[in-house]
């Protein structure tokens, strides 16, 4: 596991459709559109490659209650994939901070709950010792991070659908700048998994 005393780099990833969209339009918390390709080897591969480095989840509320309501579920179950085990192993074992206006206190083990601006709490555990900070799925929390320049690796898993309208990921008015691609991968169905390095 790689440890960064200075400079832990935010590492987000995030599903898109072909349309650019990060969740349906009627329900952003019905996951049925990317059923079919997160359990593909390269989503399954991706994600693992994600997590080992990382020492820190950041999540938004609504993310933190999905997946800390199912992952648990998985450790242990009859002919789960040993990378969703491990991966669920990982959520419930690291540092988890939650960012929430509505939350007091945390319901989940190693968690905490932080209501303050999500670039703010970015840079202060960026300024602490650990691994990566990765940023899972929390679209809310994903599109304050580049608006600040905050995000040192993007990955993307693109899945080959059109959503026809819903939230998109990248807003208008982001700071400009370069990206560098270090890795791709295509797998079953047609998915595509990418991770970007910021270049500064």
């Amino acid at each position: 596991m790689t440890e960064q005393t200075a400079g832990r780099r935010v590492v987000t990833n995030m599903s898109l459709s072909l349309d650019g969209r990060c969740a349906k339009p009627d329900d952003p918390r019905d996951m049925s559109r990317v059923m079919p390709y997160a359990v593909t080897d390269v989503a399954r591969d991706h994600l693992t490659s994600l997590w080992e480095p990382a020492t820190t989840a950041l999540l938004g509320r609504v993310n933190a209650e999905g997946f800390l309501g199912f992952w648990p579920t998985v450790i242990g179950m009859e002919g789960a994939d040993p990378r969703d085990e491990e991966f669920a192993k990982w959520l419930v074992g690291t540092d988890k901070v939650v960012l929430s206006s509505t939350l007091g206190e945390a319901p989940w083990e190693r968690t905490r709950i932080v209501d303050k601006p999500t670039a703010e709490v970015a840079a202060e555990l960026k300024a602490t010792e650990g691994g990566d900070i990765l940023v899972l799925s929390s679209a809310s929390v994903i599109k304050a991070l580049p608006a600040a320049d905050m995000v040192d690796r993007m990955a993307l898993t693109v899945f080959p659908v059109f959503l026809g309208g819903g939230p998109r990921l990248f807003d208008d008015g982001l700071p400009a700048g370069r990206w560098a691609l270090v890795s791709q991968a295509t797998g079953e169905h047609g998915t595509l998994a990418l991770v970007y390095d910021r270049v500064r």
